[in-house]
């Protein structure tokens, strides 16, 4: 069978692949796997989840794995991803797991488990809860009576220590601001219009009404032109988007222009560099990143650290370099002097600190870093070719041509899809009519040899 654990936690569409049997074992075993390796019996674990109708069911299913094995579950509602990793710390908690599918539509749901650290699980502890699940090992201990775990209810309490914690990484008010905030009818709804408002800003809010089939329906990151239009309508100054989980952020400028994830790390590295906030100049980054952005880096003096996609992977590698800055074009920032993880509304709070302190408009801060235009075509190829395109050498003649006729100011990017029998092509340059031919050509090229 296929691995349950992906990188970012367990995921399927729920009551058919994510099931409360399955979140149930999950939570026995995962319960099981803590008390086992930390030597507490009762392992203390927070809960908390997204707006998807499917989340009651499995934050019930989960909580009572968890408390048939003997631990303490404190269930902390609906708040954002980063929020979790958050109130692990504060709270004092042995781990927590957040219920969400971050961007995909409703019908999906995941589990995702933090350490007592905020971080996600090491790959050997995701393994070990695995492996008891696959192998159907019975790890309950059958425990009664008073040595059965509990469920309390902190929704409140919890909610306050987020806020207090997001408001504790801006120094200064918004007074004066009119910002747009889009929260997909997802996990940022409760908390990320209070900071703003706490904070002095005038609000205008979108995507807060969430009816549990919702959640990034024609809204939040991935469907930006809502809050386009709502900017433009409103006149206000900015807009920001959240996805459902709300660990990403993408910004629209007040001309109604969508910021990326590449030019809001770029807006927020030079802001962390003036403040001396950046340890050895360097910020982390994927192959997907944009030239644009790679050469703002550099010309603002600072170094660039390149990993594979995702985020488990910008979050290791600044782990181990001492970076304090990294992210992904899809709006995913980790701040690590603030946060374990990618988290929207600080980020976007750290923008906002970015803008106000430079006394310009979010669209001329976006104009400093010159993006080039993106093409990508997906050359579908047999499923055991996926990775030999290197190797044959009429398409390696081709890339090296579109690579002299583009003289260092683009790149080509090919890279094997993880799920689906395609290689993805990605030309990046300053024509993007030249690149759209050159991209499809060697698409074909690639699909007529591996295909």
């Amino acid at each position: 069978m296929n691995r349950l654990f992906g990188t970012d936690g367990v995921r399927g569409v729920a009551n058919a692949e994510l099931t409360p049997e399955l979140a149930f074992n999950l939570g026995k075993a995962g319960a099981y796997i803590l008390s086992k390796d930390q030597k507490n019996p009762r392992p203390k674990v927070i809960i908390g989840k997204d707006t998807r109708i499917s989340g009651d069911m499995l934050e019930h299913a989960l909580s009572a794995g968890i408390m048939a094995m003997g631990g303490e579950v404190i269930q902390v509602g609906v708040l954002p991803t980063p929020a979790i990793a958050c109130l692990v710390r504060t709270m004092e908690a042995d781990a927590g797991v957040m219920i969400s599918a971050s961007h995909n539509p409703f019908e999906y749901n995941g589990i995702k488990f933090f350490n007592r650290d905020g971080f996600k699980l090491d790959d050997d502890i995701e393994d070990a809860i695995e492996d008891i699940i696959v192998r159907d090992i019975d790890v309950n201990s059958h425990i009664t009576g008073e040595k059965l775990g509990r469920c309390l209810k902190e929704e409140t309490e919890a909610q306050q220590i987020y806020i207090d914690h997001l408001k504790e990484t801006f120094d200064g008010s918004l007074a004066g601001y009119k910002v747009v905030l889009d929260c997909a009818n997802g996990a940022a709804f409760p908390v990320a219009p209070m900071v703003f408002r706490e904070l002095g800003a005038e609000v205008v809010l979108i995507g807060d009404k969430p009816d549990g089939t919702n959640i990034n329906h024609r809204c939040g990151s991935t469907h930006p032109a809502w809050l386009q239009e709502t900017v433009l309508r409103e006149k206000a100054d900015i807009g920001l988007a959240f996805d459902g989980d709300a660990d990403r952020l993408i910004g629209v400028d007040e001309k109604g222009r969508i910021i990326d994830g590449d030019k809001l790390l770029c807006i927020c590295a030079n802001m962390m560099k003036q403040k001396d906030l950046l340890p050895n100049n360097l910020v982390t980054a994927t192959v997907m990143s944009n030239v644009g952005f790679l050469n703002y880096i550099r010309s603002i003096g600072c170094d660039i650290e390149i990993t594979a996609v995702g985020d488990r992977y910008v979050l290791e590698s600044m782990q181990q370099t001492g970076c304090m800055l990294g992210g992904e074009q899809s709006g995913h920032i980790i701040f690590l002097n603030h946060s374990t993880t990618g988290d929207g509304t600080l980020s976007s709070l750290q923008v906002m600190k970015a803008i106000r302190l430079s006394g310009k408009k979010p669209s001329e801060l976006a104009d400093e870093i010159n993006i080039y235009p993106q093409i990508l075509v997906n050359a579908r190829v047999k499923t055991e070719n996926k990775n030999k395109y290197l190797k044959d050498k009429e398409i390696v003649v081709q890339i090296k041509a579109i690579e002299e006729i583009m003289n260092g100011n683009g790149r080509v990017l090919i890279r094997p899809s993880g799920t689906e029998p395609l290689v993805r092509v990605m030309l990046e340059g300053e024509d993007l009519e030249q690149m759209t031919i050159m991209a499809n050509e060697l698409a074909e090229l690639i699909t007529a040899k591996l295909g």
